[in-house]
């Protein structure tokens, strides 16, 4: 993934994933059920990926990847900003972006996930 549209692809398959601008028109932010999983800003070059993950997984991704630094303007703990050179593949870029909104989802409520049918109720 190294473009725009290529972000926007991958985000729109994760289930109620939501683009939303709140930081101005040139940072796209997605959110589930009202909460950010992945920011970017749209005009680098290039383009720059924030994400969340588990801190020990972080740390570890960190060290294995130049490509990954700690998240810019965000928690560095819980929050990873990755530079899309081409030099991280892209099964790992996808799968960190969904390891980020399945984290966002399950800090969710039990209530919101079952209100956006990320959970059925028993």
């Amino acid at each position: 993934m190294q473009t725009v549209a290529e972000l926007r692809a991958a985000c729109g398959r994760l289930a109620c994933s939501q683009e939303t601008f709140p930081f101005g028109p040139t940072t796209l932010v997605w959110k589930v059920g009202g909460k950010v999983y992945a920011l970017s800003g749209i005009t680098g070059d290039p383009l720059k990926l924030s994400l969340k993950v588990r801190p020990a997984h972080g740390d570890g991704l960190r060290a294995a990847h130049a490509a990954i630094v700690p998240g810019y303007h965000l928690n560095k703990r819980h929050w990873v900003t990755l530079t899309l050179d081409g030099s991280l593949p892209d099964a790992l870029v996808g799968e960190l972006l969904a390891v980020s909104h399945a984290l966002v989802v399950a800090g969710l409520t039990r209530a919101a996930r079952a209100e956006l049918g990320l959970i059925s109720e028993p």
